[in-house]
């Protein structure tokens, strides 16, 4: 369906407000009667850092961009900066005001399960007591209690922790306090579980989140008090994230990433989430002593903040509510009990995980490292996961006198001190490491091995769209291509040549690498669509994407349509493209996929007159992903792995269960199609499992 221009207030979607529409469609899940009950918590959860996050960077920027006194209208899709702060604000309040209303139905459903979510005003005298023991032996110790009332300085609160807000209004003989009403603050601790199991009785399982446990023992922590009423509710800071990176040249990047992410708890407030049920006279006092001002987005919200939290809510032994778990698969004609190598000789080999099993990847860097034919690895590291086979591995393979090369990313957000653990872990065992490019994140996937073979060098590579991460690898849906081509091989070296001489701009005639050549080499192909469609020959455009928020890229798929070639585009998070416009976006049909994975992938496929060219890409369609950030595209040569990748797309475009509709109306409206119910992740994991048979 077409819509006329006049609809259209502006050719594109704001980023921003894009985005918080992906964030609905993950709350979408937690109010989805056909997503399992506890499953549907872990959204609430997943909503909710999400949004911390948001804030964090996104809002940050966006407030600086009014700091400087800039309107913002052609980087924000025609929408002044002030304008955005407001409407960000309202549709966060909004979508907070729902998530508060999935979350009691949520709690309600559990009842009927025999799962009880219990406050402090309904404890039986037996979980009273369990309580207090459980808080003076695990709880008390870890409080940090603030008396703020007295301080002349208010304390700085920590980014994104939860804090109770106490105000105690004092008895008439108190000799300790002048004043008759004072305040503290409870920071809640992350040491401890966010939820506390409780003894069960019979079938009845019970609950009570750490807040409520700490009000039910406010009395323990204020008792040299002689106060008439305490109260506590809940508040949360989220600060500026941007990391500011300092010049002194006597330092090492690691020491200046390092010094930057501790400054990180200190950034300016950008958020302020507070309990609605607070008293006026609490919250303004707050607010005066916190320096909260009209620029910051001030957030009413429930009894509890950090709902993230909910990502790790226990699960009680009750599989019943949990997705049922696929064990990954194997991939056909690929043994991990096996050389890989020796398979990796014959033909590529494509992962698609987790459908399949990510074990490949570490076995491919195990044998490496075995292996005395190999003299080198070189591999890049954006996150790894807290406990890393890949790390592992790597460092197995530089004791065993492998020449290791590791261009691990610094500045990955929000994994920043992880990295810099495992760098300097890495450093200390022998590895070589790069830190990038000055300007450019490292955010391309890809390794390569040099294995001397018949006293010639060789070379044995494995490109991905997602990281090399076992924990995300369970729950993030990624390719990754595994192959013996000695010309993909020496250009990812390129790569790595250009990660030591960057000065140095490499040629490549297989790989397409931000940030030099991505931006020109997709218009070169769409603009090869147009031709062919111009011609009369077959042309298609399809698309599978995070984000698509380049303008200049839009504008180039705009042009596209306008000359009449379709495109299918599954996009996950942001997309800023308006489809189905008359006269500008017609032949282009947009859905978004969320579900029990993590849409991720990049998969670029153009018809090329019927000689389909495929890629796998690290790349989104963002302007810092073309221009700001090293990236690999990696073509398919094979052609099984290419139908298969197609194949893919496919599915996942006939999805009809958990597929939304990108529209200017943003509405995340369902597609529902007749026939029978296609949910594509679980078709996707019977296709695999197809292949085996």
């Amino acid at each position: 369906m077409t819509i006329s221009t006049k609809v259209a207030k502006n050719q594109y979607l704001n980023r921003e407000l894009s985005w918080l529409q992906f964030n609905a469609r993950v709350l979408q899940e937690a109010e989805d009667p056909t997503v399992p009950l506890l499953e549907r918590l872990r959204f609430i959860g997943i909503f909710s850092n999400n949004l911390d996050e948001f804030f964090k960077v996104r809002y940050a920027t966006i407030k600086r961009i009014v700091e400087a006194g800039k309107g913002g209208r052609s980087v924000l899709g025609g929408i002044s900066a002030t304008e955005l702060l407001e409407d960000i604000t309202q549709t966060v309040i909004e979508q907070q005001a729902t998530s508060l209303n999935i979350l009691e139905q949520i709690h309600q459903e559990l009842q009927q399960e025999n799962i009880f979510i219990l406050d402090e005003t309904e404890l039986s005298a037996v979980q009273s007591e369990f309580i207090s023991e459980y808080f003076i032996r695990k709880v008390s110790p870890a409080l940090v209690t603030i008396m703020i009332g007295e301080l002349e300085e208010f304390p700085s609160l920590k980014d994104s922790a939860a804090y109770l807000a106490v105000k105690m209004i004092m008895a008439k003989d108190d000799p300790i306090f002048e004043e008759k009403i004072n305040y503290a603050l409870i920071e809640i601790p992350k040491s401890i579980d966010r939820f506390v199991v409780l003894p069960s009785e019979g079938e009845k399982q019970y609950i009570i989140i750490l807040d409520n446990l700490i009000r039910h023992c406010l009395h323990s922590i204020f008792n040299i008090f002689n106060y008439e009423q305490i109260t506590a509710h809940m508040i949360k800071i989220t600060r500026d994230a941007e990391l500011d990176i300092d010049s002194d040249l006597s330092r090492s990047f690691l020491e200046k990433i390092s010094k930057s992410v501790e400054k990180r708890s200190s950034g300016d407030p950008v958020r302020f989430v507070y309990d609605k049920e607070i008293d006026q006279k609490t919250l303004q006092f707050l607010m005066n002593k916190m320096g909260i001002d009209s620029t910051d987005s001030i957030i009413p919200g429930g009894r509890y903040h950090n709902r993230r939290d909910y990502m790790n809510f226990p699960s009680l032994g009750r599989t019943d509510l949990l997705y049922r778990v696929n064990r990954p698969l194997k991939i056909p004609g690929l043994s991990l009990e096996s050389s890989v190598f020796d398979r990796i000789q014959e033909k590529d080999f494509l992962l698609y995980a987790p459908y399949q099993n990510f074990a490949y990847v570490v076995k491919f860097l195990k044998e490496a490292a075995l292996d005395p034919k190999v003299k080198s690895i070189k591999i890049t590291i954006y996150r790894l996961a807290e406990t890393s086979h890949i790390a592992s591995a790597l460092i197995n393979a530089a004791k065993n006198g492998k020449d290791v090369t590791v261009q691990i990313e610094l500045q990955a957000r929000f994994d920043e001190a992880a990295n810099i653990s495992y760098a300097e872990e890495m450093q200390s065992e022998g590895v070589k490491l790069i830190f990038g490019v000055t300007g450019l994140k490292v955010h391309c996937k890809a390794c390569v091995i040099e294995r001397l073979e018949n006293k010639k060098v060789m070379r044995y590579s494995f490109i991905s769209t997602g990281n090399f991460n076992e924990s995300t690898a369970k729950i993030y849906t990624d390719y990754t291509l595994f192959t013996y081509n000695q010309k993909i091989g020496k250009e990812i070296t390129k790569v790595f040549d250009f990660f030591q001489v960057n000065y140095q701009i490499k040629k490549y005639r297989h790989l397409i690498v931000s940030p030099h050549y991505t931006r020109n080499a997709l218009y070169s192909l769409i603009d090869n669509e147009i031709e062919n469609h111009k011609k009369g020959l077959s042309s298609e455009i399809l698309l599978k994407l995070n984000s698509l928020s380049d303008f200049k890229m839009i504008d180039r798929l705009y042009e596209a349509s306008r000359a009449g070639v379709q495109i299918r585009l599954i996009v996950r998070g942001i997309c800023c493209l308006i489809p189905g416009v008359e006269g500008m976006s017609e032949n282009i049909e947009v859905i978004s996929i969320v579900d029990k994975f993590l849409e991720h992938p990049r998969l670029f496929i153009f018809d090329n007159a019927g000689d389909t060219k495929v890629y796998i890409s690290s790349a989104d369609f963002m302007g810092r992903n073309l221009d700001n950030r090293v990236e690999i595209s990696c073509p398919i040569y094979d052609n099984d792995i290419k139908q298969e990748l197609i194949d893919t797309f496919e599915i996942s475009w006939a999805d009809n269960v958990k597929a939304r509709i990108i529209s200017a109306n943003q509405d995340n409206a369902y597609r529902n199609g007749s026939g029978p119910r296609i949910r594509s992740q679980f078709e996707l994991y019977d296709y695999y499992k197809n292949k085996l048979d």
